[in-house]
């Protein structure tokens, strides 16, 4: 079985192969371990039915994003068993290969990745001739959490199995804001 977790966004969201939960929470980072474990036992599965994790690497909520990492590889890590890194552009381009994938980011511009484009943060006034390259435009809805099962699958089956880090597409406000 491959456990996906999500903390990108405000809730915590689970899949198990074919099952689907999210979790609205106040803290993240409190109720991620009971939240997980809670999930599985509602599945009937355990924790040595596990055989792979995907996490989201981004983009997405620069804290959150960390934080499922770092749950995640200690999962790994303790279950002897692959984490696979899943940004939100593998999740909508698995369901629509050959769109432009445009993600607002909240601060006045956008995340985009094609396929035959390299993620990265695009300002309306180009994004608005970019994506006339492709067919479609998504990424004003959320994607779907479930593909990130043949996300994993796929990447083990390529031996494209990197270390998890964060996507960062671009500084956090710290580094913007730095006096020195």
């Amino acid at each position: 079985m491959i456990l996906v977790i999500n903390t990108s966004g405000k809730d915590l969201e689970f899949v198990l192969d074919d099952k689907y939960k999210s979790v609205a929470v106040e803290k993240q980072s409190v109720a991620l371990p009971l939240e997980c474990e809670k999930f599985i036992c509602e599945c009937g599965a355990d924790w040595s039915s596990i055989n792979a994790i995907g996490v989201v690497i981004g983009p997405g909520s620069f804290t959150g994003i960390r934080l499922g990492i770092a749950y995640a590889k200690g999962l790994g890590l303790g279950l002897n068993i692959p984490v696979v890194g899943i940004s939100a552009f593998d999740l909508y381009l698995m369901a629509t290969p050959n769109a432009f994938v445009a993600i607002d980011s909240g601060r006045g511009d956008f995340f985009v990745a094609a396929n035959g484009l390299a993620p990265q943060t695009m300002n309306i006034d180009v994004l608005e001739t970019k994506q006339m390259e492709w067919p479609q435009t998504v990424g004003h809805k959320p994607f779907d959490l479930k593909l990130g099962v043949s996300v994993v699958q796929n990447k083990i089956a390529n031996n494209d199995i990197v270390p998890v880090v964060p996507m960062y597409l671009r500084p956090s406000y710290a580094e913007e804001n730095k006096k020195c």
